[in-house]
């Protein structure tokens, strides 16, 4: 049984029969990088919770192209999983285990059940969806009105700091994924990156050497 107070801080204010209703519908899954855990409206998971590892939430366009809107890390909660249990709200995400990880899994109808009969629960999956938006709505704006080399800037710093690293496996195919664009653009603008002195391109790795200058240019007018 795990500690579900850490995933919802008023855990305490539930009642004894909400808790053991949660404890009890709870599924645990170890699973391997590269998992999709969830495709489309149409594939009602539930409620993920992320014990450990790391999770990608995308969505692909009709040319088959992917671009990353959010990611989930330990002790976080996917609520588009479980997006069925929500009236007028169909959001197609595909959700893949980006590294071996751990999760729970909540049925949707137990937690549309636990939504229901409590008040605490509701406002508190309202509060995650809202936040969720607005991460999708924050990742609109980047793409509308930020320039390639910036976004690029900016994944490679946020990748460094979620790798604690300044060299990152990764390779430029993976990167479009992220971000939306075609490898061979992403090669491009890695390579002006490396004549600049930014960063050094190995055999599916990227050095980061300047960060300073890449935090530099994600704020560059």
């Amino acid at each position: 049984m795990t500690d579900f107070s850490i995933y919802f801080p008023f855990w305490d204010k539930l009642t004894a029969a909400q808790q053991k209703k949660l404890n009890g519908s709870a599924l645990f899954r170890r699973v391997r990088k590269g998992t999709i855990l969830h495709n489309g409206s149409a594939d009602c998971t539930g409620l993920i919770l992320i014990a450990r590892g790391q999770l990608r939430a995308y969505i692909l366009s009709a040319e088959g192209r992917e671009i990353s809107i959010y990611r989930l890390f330990e002790r976080d909660i996917c609520l588009f999983s479980a997006a069925c249990m929500m009236q007028n709200i169909q959001f197609e995400i595909t959700l893949e285990s980006e590294k071996d990880s751990e999760i729970w899994t909540i049925p949707s109808e137990v937690y549309k059940g636990l939504m229901e009969d409590s008040l605490l629960l509701s406002h508190y999956t309202n509060q995650i969806m809202a936040s969720r938006f607005s991460e999708v709505m924050w990742l609109m704006e980047q793409i509308l009105w930020k320039s390639f080399d910036k976004r690029l800037a900016a994944f490679l710093t946020e990748e460094s700091a979620i790798e604690e690293s300044s060299v990152l496996k990764i390779t430029h195919e993976k990167i479009g994924s992220h971000l939306g664009n075609p490898r061979e653009v992403v090669t491009r603008m890695l390579s002006h990156f490396q004549n600049e002195g930014l960063i050094r391109l190995g055999r599916g790795s990227i050095e980061i050497l300047d960060r300073k200058k890449l935090l530099a240019l994600q704020e560059k007018v």
